[in-house]
């Protein structure tokens, strides 16, 4: 995968965790997923997969 292409779904995945976590804990409302603690659950750990990702296309690859 490309470095550009991992970053941009390493974004993807943050911002898309960062809503679902708002949305799980109450604060962006408007959605049947409004006050669900699953949302509240799973949000973080996709914006951490998407942290996880971009950090590995910034680092590059290892070295031996």
């Amino acid at each position: 995968m490309g470095k550009i292409v991992a970053i941009a779904l390493g974004a993807l995945l943050l911002a898309i965790g960062a809503v679902w976590t708002l949305q799980g804990l109450g604060y962006l409302k408007g959605s049947s997923m409004t006050g669900s603690s699953f949302w509240a659950i799973v949000g973080p750990i996709v914006a951490a997969a998407g942290v996880s990702l971009i950090y590995v296309a910034f680092r590059g690859p290892r070295k031996r």
